[in-house]
């Protein structure tokens, strides 16, 4: 036993070294002292010759001090000693190939391939050897080898990646279908490469492609699965009416949910396709099983049409509000329309008193601490609204107190902080801000840094806080909607304090809402002025964004938006704007096409 435990502690101990070694020669290696990590790897390939990852070490380290004849030398001993191991005929042809001595190189890369002939199972290793030096044609050809030899073998999952990587779009989505019709469930991941290739633009190479040959299989072979693509293709181009056509199909011959069709009517309504997110809800309340759903549907229906069609209908919508209330009664099953209309009174009828008096009744109906806390955060928002800050603040307390661990708990205390901003007590305000950069809610957490780092930037050296509270007042003017008087409020903050803290906050902010005003050109100039005055700050980032978003979409120049989408990836690449960017940028530039 106790020559046992000796044993082991010899055992961890040499282990232990073995890898600060490793460690060591990956250094010298990546540092580009290859004699040192040569030297190395040698004590480590003596001391441990069954270490394929440190002897290639030492063949790399061979090579970058261009010893090719060692090199060869301890390849062809090792494959000879090695069942003649195919992946270092590949080796060996590398090695080659380092020397410009191509012609050799083949003949040992055609070697490794044709012995697959014998042994199909070992196409996987030969393969994703030639992949190590980006022979992508080697590879391909040795899965596609194997499995003309087997049957049994199915290496279309990498033969899609390399057809990614090789540009043949075609091939790569042949691959990846064949690997969804055998198993559905495949869709889910595979739709993440698809959404490397497949853009917005419907006429591009490689959404043609994927569109006709969803088409073809869908004739041959009427499956759901092909619609289920069909329809997410047709999300991502934004033909929410040609995706509705699939997922009516669905529908029709599924198991008869509707789920589905309701989350595109969601994303057709969130892209302001008001006249897509109509017709697939009219198409929902037609199908709807239960009344339940029914309301949901007029719900939305409400909320599209004040999105579509603004003041001109709030009479309307009101009387609409009315109607469903109603027939469908006040009790919980109406909790959310309730609320709903709560809102709209208070923020766009200006009917604020009514709507409190609505919320207060409807909080002491329910027994729910969740439902009494949605009611609670709602009635707050609305006392902010009337400039009632204490009052408001007891509210968002007793939410915290009736869902501590719930997101709302974490929300309401955003709202604390935020109103207590409003009202100017910024110190409180930051050092509730300051515990919520740690949420479990990535946006919550965004929101508080944001928020703290403006009070902090303002409140250094300006003991009377003027700008920053001049700038809470505009911030609380677009909570309630008057956004020309916050337009106007920051138009005085840029003009009187100017080369203050605060000048670049003003200005992301004004151009926010000279967008929402649909004052485009104005919004562009501010952005444009952030560019230029403070493209070392903290909000460059955004202005880039958000002028590409606006070159893109409004002022529809599209050289103009891919060149404030390239700056991100460029020269922002720590920006939580980044991803998008550079899948807008991509789809704006056309990429993915199929190499000839």
């Amino acid at each position: 036993m106790r020559t046992a435990f000796i044993s082991l502690l010899l055992f961890c101990y040499i282990s232990g070294a073995w890898a600060q070694s490793d460690i060591l020669a990956r250094n010298f290696f990546d540092q580009g002292e290859f004699e040192k990590a040569l030297k190395t790897y040698e004590q480590l390939v003596e001391e441990n010759p069954q270490n394929i990852s440190y002897f290639f070490g030492m063949i790399e380290s061979l090579q970058q001090l261009e010893n090719f004849t060692k090199a060869e030398q301890l390849l062809q001993e090792k494959l000879n000693n090695s069942a003649n191991n195919p992946t270092l005929l590949i080796e060996l042809g590398h090695n080659y190939e380092l020397q410009q001595n191509t012609e050799r190189a083949n003949q040992f890369y055609i070697e490794a391939l044709n012995a697959v002939d014998a042994r199909p199972n070992y196409a996987y290793a030969i393969a994703r050897t030639f992949q190590k030096y980006s022979l992508l044609k080697n590879a391909a050809e040795t899965y596609e080898k194997a499995m003309q030899l087997n049957n049994e073998l199915n290496y279309n999952l990498q033969l899609a990646r390399i057809y990614g990587e090789q540009g043949k779009t075609k091939e790569m989505f042949k691959n990846y279908l064949e690997l969804i019709e055998a198993n559905p469930d495949f869709f889910s991941l595979a739709n993440r490469e698809f959404g490397k290739y497949i853009s917005e633009d419907a006429s591009s190479q490689a959404n043609t492609i994927f569109r006709e040959l969803l088409l073809t299989k869908l004739q041959q072979k009427p499956i759901l699965i092909y619609n289920e693509m069909l329809s997410w293709l047709f999300v991502q181009e934004k033909e929410y009416l040609r995706a509705f056509s699939q997922e009516r199909a669905i529908y029709k011959r599924g198991d008869k949910n509707l789920q589905s069709i309701l989350n595109l009517a969601v994303m057709a309504r969130e892209a302001k396709n008001f006249e897509a997110a109509v017709e697939i809800v009219n198409y929902v309340i037609e199908e709807a099983p239960s009344e339940s759903i029914v309301l949901q549907g007029n719900q939305f229906l409400l909320k599209v049409q004040l999105e579509n069609e603004g003041e001109k209908m709030y009479s309307e919508v009101e009387k609409k509000y009315q109607e469903l209330l109603e027939r469908f009664g006040t009790g919980l099953n109406t909790l959310n329309l309730q609320i709903d209309f709560a809102n709209f009174l208070a923020f766009k009828r200006n009917k604020k008193e009514e709507a409190i008096v609505l919320l207060k009744q409807l909080s002491e109906s329910v027994n729910r601490d969740f439902d009494k806390a949605i009611i609670k955060i709602n009635l707050a928002d609305i006392l902010v609204l009337q400039e009632k800050f204490n009052e408001a603040l007891i509210y968002y307390s007793q939410v915290q107190n009736l869902v501590k661990n719930d997101q709302i708990s974490q929300n309401a205390r955003f709202k604390v902080a935020k109103t207590s901003y409003f009202k100017g007590d910024f110190e409180w305000a930051k050092q509730q801000l300051d515990i919520l950069k740690s949420s479990t809610s990535q946006l919550i957490a965004n929101d508080a840094m944001e928020l703290s780092l403006l009070i902090e930037d303002n409140s250094i050296g300006d003991s009377t806080q003027t700008s920053l509270k001049k700038y809470a007042r505009a911030d609380l003017l677009a909570f309630q909607e008057k956004y020309f008087e916050a337009i106007e409020l920051l138009e005085e903050i840029l003009n009187l304090h100017k080369g203050q803290k605060i000048e670049d906050q003003a200005l992301l902010k004004q151009a926010r809402l000279f967008e929402k005003v649909g004052q485009f050109n104005k919004a562009e100039n501010n952005y444009l002025a952030i560019i230029e005055n403070f493209n070392k700050d903290i909000l460059a980032d955004n202005a880039h964004y958000y002028l590409g978003e606006l070159y893109s979409k409004e002022l529809e120049n599209v050289e103009k938006a891919k060149k404030y989408y390239e700056q991100i990836i460029f020269n922002f690449a720590d920006s939580i704007y980044f991803v998008e960017a550079r899948k807008k940028y991509r789809a704006l530039r056309g990429d993915y096409q199929e190499n000839p």
